[in-house]
């Protein structure tokens, strides 16, 4: 497994195919990291699409999206599943955030978070308006997962801006 990138240091850039459920369509696009310059991006690494923990965590992070958008942040989750597994993972749960498919795991790769075995770590960067990485969580085991709670006191200690930190 290749080493994380250190806070303080520029984010790996990528684009990666993935999509959003809008009105009950699950609208497909690439996403580029760089594209979201000025905001800051929440990339939320997950071993599995319809998995316990999984299903928990991206729930959890759909349900809270308001308060991440209170920080004008972008909260994006990436496994290696494709985009037919994460149409319909998103369409019975109702997740409202972009999900990517890193289906090579090259991304996972370049974040330190590929793992033999289970396909990638369990994982959440912080990535802040000007592309440096501010805060990471990079998990052991997997059962558990960063909270949405977490992850907007980290917003906020990282300065981000919004109507939340206003």
């Amino acid at each position: 497994m290749a080493s994380s990138p250190e806070i303080g240091q520029p984010a790996p850039d990528f684009t990666l195919p993935g999509g959003i459920l809008t009105g009950g369509t699950f609208e497909r696009g690439d996403y580029t990291l760089s594209s979201r310059r000025g905001r800051p991006v929440v990339l939320a690494f997950y071993p599995g699409d319809d998995t316990s923990v999984c299903t928990k965590q991206l729930s959890s992070y759909s349900s809270g999206l308001e308060r991440f958008e209170g920080w004008d942040a972008d909260v994006w989750g990436i496994s290696p599943q494709g985009l037919d597994s994460h149409a319909a993972f998103a369409g019975r749960n109702g997740l409202r955030m972009p999900l990517l498919t890193d289906t090579d795991r090259e991304v996972a790769r370049a974040f330190g978070v590929a793992a033999p075995g289970i396909g990638l770590r369990r994982a959440v960067f912080l990535v802040g308006p000007d592309g440096i990485l501010r805060w990471k969580h990079v998990a052991l085991l997997g059962a558990t997962f960063q909270s949405v709670d977490t992850l907007t006191r980290r917003l906020a200690e990282i300065g981000s801006r919004g109507a939340a930190g206003a």
